[in-house]
């Protein structure tokens, strides 16, 4: 009977803990995008290192690290800077893949970072990048369709390539006006899953106009 009684204490505060890191974690993730929506990126950035070193199961404040410092590098044009920037995004990105594997929201991130390289040097990483970009894409939507972030990422990056190669942008622009509907329908799977998007490809749509 007591061991009984022990168990099931022990089962009682196991259950509490795990409650307790749960509501710590939200209260991070919360705090860490208060600041980022108040501009203090580097504050927003700084928390999700502290959450993602006490959660090491957890994969969202890794991808947002990275994403923070893949952010980061598109105004930046300092090589040192870019190169501290990208390796930082890529090695938060690599622990992200390790936690949630094939998982789309990444393959879009990982796609980005990519391009953030060829940003910053065509001639030389649009060669070695450039078809890796166009397969995670692929790879992306044959495992959500319907994600709009995965939709708009893929037509983006290929009006783009049309814009610098001088082809028919129009296809992708319609690409990317369907992706609006599925913005308008989207449901994140959980309160901190990324819903970022919505914005950035209102504004590419009308550059296609």
């Amino acid at each position: 009977m007591l061991k009984t009684k022990h168990y099931i204490l022990m089962i009682v505060t196991l259950l509490s803990l795990s409650i307790h890191s749960q509501s710590n974690y939200e209260k991070g993730m919360e705090k860490a995008f208060s600041f980022w929506e108040l501009g203090d990126i580097n504050a927003a950035e700084q928390l999700f290192e502290r959450i993602a070193n006490a959660e090491p199961t957890e994969w969202l404040p890794n991808y947002y690290i990275a994403q923070i410092n893949s952010l980061k590098s598109w105004e930046e044009k300092d090589a040192t800077i870019i190169k501290a920037q990208l390796d930082k995004a890529q090695s938060y990105l690599d622990i992200a893949k390790s936690i949630s594997k094939d998982n789309p929201e990444i393959m879009v991130l990982q796609a980005h970072i990519y391009t953030n390289w060829v940003v910053f040097d065509g001639a030389f990483y649009g060669m070695k990048y450039g078809a890796t970009i166009s397969e995670l894409y692929e790879n992306a939507f044959k495992i959500d369709p319907e994600n709009p972030r995965v939709v708009f990422s893929k037509a983006d990056w290929a009006y783009g390539s049309a814009q610098y190669f001088g082809q028919d942008t129009t296809p992708y622009c319609k690409e990317i006006k369907e992706s609006l509907e599925l913005f308008a329908n989207f449901k994140p799977v959980s309160k901190f899953a990324p819903n970022w998007g919505l914005e950035r490809a209102v504004q590419v749509l009308n550059e296609c106009k």
